[in-house]
């Protein structure tokens, strides 16, 4: 029969490694969540300054229209980029932030980095198609929540959460087309 002191020794040789993997840092999670609560519309793991983009078409415009984020290595969402092909209502330089290009038919914002924190977006009809593009797939937000306000929030995520969700993805990730 073991005795109680090696049982336990046992179980810390068994379990430290989990315990370990529990606290260290690992990636990071970027959950869309429709703002008066409910199950995650969106949950994307991210790396620090990986880049996701929220595509849609002007509701006046009804011009398309990028807008390029990131996520910094502890969890603060930033504007990188935002692309359109003309100045819209509520579009175009804001003084001091970026350089405005042109990229073809388009005018760019680069160089933004503007932080923006967790943010509240009211998603558009269809036919607006807000439309989160990550890693080669697309998630049209405006055919799973159609007039909702949504946030957007992110946070750090430990290694063994990151680890699990490599092997079972939460149903609101996205999966490659």
């Amino acid at each position: 029969m073991l005795k109680r002191p090696f049982f336990w020794a046992l179980l810390a040789i068994f379990f430290s490694p989990l315990l370990v993997a529990g606290l260290i840092p690992g990636g990071l999670e970027l959950r869309v969540v429709p703002a008066h609560g409910g199950k995650p519309l969106l949950v994307l793991p991210l790396e620090p300054g990986e880049l996701f983009t929220i595509h849609y078409f002007h509701s006046v415009e009804d011009a398309p229209i990028w807008e390029v984020h990131s996520l910094d290595n502890k969890g603060r969402i930033f504007i990188e980029e935002e692309r359109y092909l003309k100045f819209g209502a509520g579009m175009g330089k804001m003084p001091g932030v970026g350089h405005l290009v042109r990229r073809g038919d388009y005018e760019v914002i680069t160089d933004m980095h503007e932080p923006t924190g967790d943010f509240v977006l009211r998603i558009g009809s269809p036919g607006v198609d807000h439309t989160i593009l990550w890693r080669g797939t697309r998630t049209n937000l405006s055919a799973l929540a159609p007039h909702q306000a949504v946030q957007f929030s992110a946070r750090r995520v430990s290694f063994l959460r990151q680890l699990w969700r490599r092997v079972m993805p939460h149903e609101a990730t996205p999966a490659k087309q």
